[in-house]
């Protein structure tokens, strides 16, 4: 069996494990805090997501790279990210000491985020030095541990969640918030001890130092910086959803509790339902990657249309039989899952437009193997664009949060339709 099967199978069964676990984080956090308690958390998510982009600033991926061109030393590689990583994050935790209070109250209109947000500035480093750890391993195609390192991580953090969130509810809302971000501290910190336990254990110290590599330093942010583009734009779009949608449903009238409670059920509830089979469509993508990309460099484009055929007709095999689920029994789910009949009418609303979402993986994975980067960074910069203005005019016409829903529509079908497109201009 090649390397290339065996990691993939890794990185298949580790996924499939950390989803599951994920499932039951997301069960534990969503019947003890219910849809208030829900709405806030998902209220802070897209300012922590945006945080974390920007402090790994894509070196976790160019370190991967770096290293399995196998021309440099791995070790001293890795270490002459950590000045210029301390100095991002250093620089993000003086921003939250500052804006956290400001963020909370005029941006995000709820201050029991306050306290969360002050804490996530903490947990940077933690989770940046547990991404460059992992882009070690992926440039050496040393699936283990990472996998390992994630599972474990994964389960230390349910059973902190499971044993402290009804104690630190007990204590307000907002300390159960800031409680909830500080557990990445100490799951990263699981995750860093065994990320090192895997290294090397003959490592020559005596020619490496953390000084300035100006050479290494310049091809790490060269790659970082290009591959982080659109996962920061993303971000961005993701930062600003909370901020337009409270802003504007508050001018229209509706309370800030409902509005939170809400937002708690669509992103605590139903988002991560329909998300679900995702899983599956996104690993079939990924394997699916390297034929396509080795067929369409070799001017091979039947191959192409062949397999992207095949991972679009096994994403439907999955995707259809999980809509019509959720068709139809939105309500057993949401009970047998979450304990709650909370979101059953989003669930019925959105399942049909995420057959789309579900076919994106491969069309977008198949873009990227052919290296056209540009297309898909320009897909996503569009699709937020869509979603941000058809999310700031359906949340003044007083239809509660069915704004965001068809925000959400609009920009799965927008994204969809232009990959496929520009797939299309490519193949024929």
């Amino acid at each position: 069996m090649s390397k290339f099967i065996k990691s993939t199978i890794i990185l298949l069964i580790g996924g499939l494990i950390t989803k599951v676990i994920g499932m039951f984080i997301r069960i534990i956090m969503s019947r003890k805090l219910g849809p208030e308690g829900m709405g806030i958390y998902s209220l802070m998510m897209p300012t922590f997501s945006l945080l974390i982009a920007l402090s790994q600033f894509g070196f976790p991926i160019s370190i991967s790279k770096l290293i399995s061109e196998k021309k440099r030393n791995n070790f001293k590689l890795m270490l002459s990210v950590i000045p210029i990583s301390f100095f991002i994050n250093l620089v993000l935790i003086i921003f939250m000491f500052i804006f956290s209070k400001p963020i909370s109250i005029y941006l995000l209109h709820e201050n029991r985020c306050f306290l969360g947000l002050l804490c996530m500035g903490i947990t940077l480093p933690f989770i940046s030095t547990s991404s460059i750890l992992r882009g070690y391993y992926f440039g050496k195609e040393q699936m283990v541990p990472h996998v390992l390192s994630n599972v474990i991580e994964d389960i230390a953090r349910m059973l902190l969640l499971y044993f402290g969130i009804p104690y630190f509810l007990c204590q307000g809302i907002d300390k159960c918030m800031a409680f909830m971000i500080l557990t990445n501290v100490i799951s990263e910190s699981i995750s860093i001890i065994v990320l090192l336990l895997f290294l090397p254990k003959k490592i020559d110290l005596s020619n490496i130092s953390l000084e300035f590599d100006k050479h290494n330093m310049r091809d790490l942010i060269r790659i970082g910086s290009s591959s982080t583009g659109s996962r920061l734009i993303g971000n961005i779009g993701y930062f600003l959803e909370p901020i337009i949608l409270t802003s504007l449903l508050l001018y229209s009238g509706y309370s800030k509790d409902y509005i939170v409670s809400e937002y708690g059920i669509i992103n605590g509830f139903v988002m991560p339902i329909l998300l679900l089979p995702s899983f599956f469509t996104s690993a079939i993508s990924h394997a699916l990657l390297p034929n396509i990309s080795y067929a369409y460099s070799n001017g091979m484009v039947k191959v192409v249309k062949k397999k992207l055929k095949q991972s679009i007709l096994i994403s439907l095999l999955v995707g259809i039989p999980a809509t019509i689920i959720f068709l139809v029994f939105p309500d057993k789910l949401l009970l047998f899952i979450y304990n709650t009949d909370n979101g059953i009418d989003y669930v019925k609303f959105l399942a049909l437009p995420f057959i789309l979402h579900y076919i994106q993986a491969p069309i977008s994975a198949s873009l990227q193997a052919m290296g056209k980067m540009n297309n898909l960074l320009m897909g996503t910069i569009l699709g937020i664009i869509v979603k941000l203005l058809t999310l700031s005019i359906f949340s003044l016409v007083h239809i509660k949060l069915y704004g965001l829903i068809i925000s959400i529509v609009c920009s799965i079908t927008f994204t969809t339709l232009y990959d496929y497109y520009n797939l299309r201009k490519y193949i024929k």
